[in-house]
């Protein structure tokens, strides 16, 4: 990863600061030279002759020098005046006299007041303002083109042409799309809304994971609505100079009153919405806090009437302020989570239309396989999908290059070159195999997809996959153990088959104790606590981040009791495994040979061995 400079940027008056420096010195040192008139060096002799035949206009007689001008018809060489050492001459006022010249002990000048005004003032002006253009070229090279914008919001302005946006292109977001159609709708009618004295929202704010669409939705608005769309980043209202953002606040509002009707779009609000500090200010953002004040302003200052739309986006919608949600600013909160089943699907087929895709694609399938995907994800599926079938030479995306890209998205690249010796690569198998031979032995666990032992950039040495034939919104206390028991299975099937653990299980262990902590402090499914809360997620859209909310005692029984779920759990995969050690064995040496099996194979292997122990069950059971 390339590591930033972390050498702090000089603010603009230290370069103006050392570019009168530069202008000093050359008025010190450089301007006298070029003003001062040339001068002759002649000898005493030659002064004495010139005076003789009155060609000496005007004399300065000083200490130790002698300076005069000539007459026109006697000057060489382009000399302004001439120089003489000065000698004890008793006689020389008398014949400066006799010749008519002028004669003082002031130096005499032939300065041309043109080239002393040049000189001085324009030329000085001009070499400031070239280095003063120098050195904005060069701040908007090395900081952006809108480094010297000062007080401009930069905001992108997409018209109907540009963006090409409409609600087709947005997929699995259905209920999002119906809560932004009014809005549509007002700016197509606004009569109809008005004789019934309903005034438009003035602020929308989209609220989801990364990469589900708010972006995309806010364009499809505009497109749909056929109106200017103003676009910018919250993070550009304070991009660059301390006391921009406010200015920026205001430059960006007024010329959305001026396009009115249009869409004004926020991205990551929470930039500069967060809550205000509620101290005196000590450990504060001023900045932040001036820029969010302004934004409340303007939104209290326009009128909804005109058409002005305010859409914001954040995944982060407990960081903000309390009085940028309060009605009359954001009026309607509109969620854009991750899309269902049939969202994955939807979205599946609009990122495929562009792309040339085999007759029998079943996108259901990697709809199922994709539980928990955003869009962004789904499109990059099948962008992978086509790059894959590029690198095997077809034309056209077969439904095995969808299913691989999948697992490229999930776990990363295959590594064909990584070097696993013999025994490392038999352990792998079987703990891959006791992972799917503890689900197939449970009663409704998910079903086993997929099963590999090739190691993936990831870093995963191997994986087994699951894939729910139905979408499921709720887990019940059962299905929740039955994964934990799944996790557990690959360690324990290297306890049963090697009597010895390995480092293997470590993602497999972070995972079964997540699940079983949240069962207890989250999900109420303890005896001990019932329904109490004893742990809340800071961000749903961000990863699990949690905090506890309890005691040091009550974290401590929380800990005992996740201890005796994952203990339970290992204990139940461990006598599984025991139990199936001849199917484990046969499944371990068919994966071994063939590397990945699918989950058809899996489950025609357990049934043949099943059916061979059939018997002997039945003779046990006779007995």
């Amino acid at each position: 990863m390339k590591q930033e400079s972390k050498t702090p940027k000089k603010p603009l008056i230290y370069y103006y600061l050392i570019a009168m420096l530069v202008l000093l010195l050359l008025n010190a040192l450089v301007f006298p030279s070029l003003l001062s008139p040339k001068v002759g060096e002649v000898s005493y002799d030659q002064f004495l002759s010139l005076v003789e035949r009155k060609e000496v206009n005007k004399v300065a007689i000083e200490n130790d020098v002698i300076l005069f001008t000539v007459k026109d018809d006697a000057a060489k060489d382009g000399y302004a005046y001439y120089q003489t050492g000065r000698i004890e001459d008793a006689d020389l006022v008398n014949r400066l006299k006799e010749s008519g010249a002028e004669f003082s002990a002031v130096i005499p000048t032939q300065d041309s007041p043109l080239l002393s005004f040049l000189m001085t003032w324009v030329f000085p002006i001009i070499l400031f303002v070239a280095i003063g253009q120098l050195m904005g070229r060069m701040l908007t090279k090395h900081m952006g083109s809108n480094a010297m914008s000062f007080g401009k919001s930069n905001a992108k302005i997409y018209v109907e042409s540009q963006t090409g946006k409409s609600f087709a292109d947005v997929a699995g977001q259905d209920e999002a799309k119906d809560a932004l159609r009014e809005i549509v709708d007002f700016l197509h009618n606004p009569d109809k809304y008005a004789a019934i004295g309903a005034s438009l929202p003035k602020g929308v704010l989209l609220v989801g994971p990364p990469g589900t669409g708010k972006t995309l939705l806010a364009q499809a608005v505009a497109g749909e609505a056929k109106v200017p769309f103003f676009s910018i980043s919250g993070s550009e209202f304070v991009e660059m100079f301390v006391g921009m953002g406010a200015a920026k606040v205001r430059d960006l509002f007024k010329q959305a009153q001026e396009k009115a009707p249009c869409i004004v779009f926020i991205d990551e609000i929470d930039t500069i919405g967060k809550k205000r500090d509620s101290g005196s200010g000590i450990g504060g953002n001023d900045e932040r806090e001036q820029t969010l004040n302004q934004l409340l302003a303007e939104m209290d200052g326009f009128d909804g009437a005109k058409g002005v739309v305010i859409l914001a986006a954040t995944n982060r919608p407990d960081s903000l302020d309390k009085a940028l949600l309060r009605p009359g600013r954001f009026d309607r909160r509109v969620p854009v989570e991750l899309p269902d089943l049939q969202g994955r699907i939807a979205i599946l087929k609009v990122h495929a239309k562009d792309v040339k895709m085999e007759d029998d694609i079943d996108f259901d399938t990697i709809g199922r396989a994709t539980s928990g995907a955003s869009g962004a994800e789904l499109a990059n599926i099948i962008n992978e999908a086509a790059l894959r079938a590029v690198r095997m030479g077809r034309s056209k995306v077969a439904q095995q290059d969808l299913e691989e890209s999948v697992e490229v998205v999930i776990a990363g690249y295959q590594r064909k070159g990584a070097m696993i010796n013999d025994r490392e690569k038999r352990i792998i198998a079987y703990h891959e195999i006791g992972h799917a031979l503890v689900a197939a032995r449970l009663k409704d666990a998910a079903p086993v997809h997929k099963i590999t032992i090739i190691p993936r950039t990831s870093g995963a040495l191997g994986y087994t996959m699951q894939v729910e034939e139905e979408e499921r919104v709720l887990m019940s206390k059962e299905d929740l153990l039955n994964q934990i028991i799944t996790l557990t299975g690959g360690r324990s099937a290297e306890e049963v088959v090697f009597n010895s653990i390995t480092s293997g299980a470590s993602n497999d262990i972070e995972k079964a104790t997540s699940t079983a902590r949240a069962m207890i402090t989250r999900f109420g499914m303890s005896d001990t606590f019932d329904m109490m809360e004893l742990e809340t997620v800071n961000n749903p859209y961000l990863g699990n981040d949690t905090s506890l909310v309890c005691s040091a005692e009550t974290a401590a029984q929380v800990d005992s009791e996740v201890r005796d779920i994952i203990r339970a759990a290992h204990q139940k995969a461990l006598t599984i495994l025991r139990d199936n050690r001849d199917v484990m064995d046969k499944l371990a040496a068919f994966l071994l040979e063939k590397e990945t099996i699918t989950g058809e194979e899996f489950m025609e292997i357990l049934k043949q061995c099943d059916a061979e122990r059939q018997p002997v069950s039945l003779v046990k059971e006779n007995q």
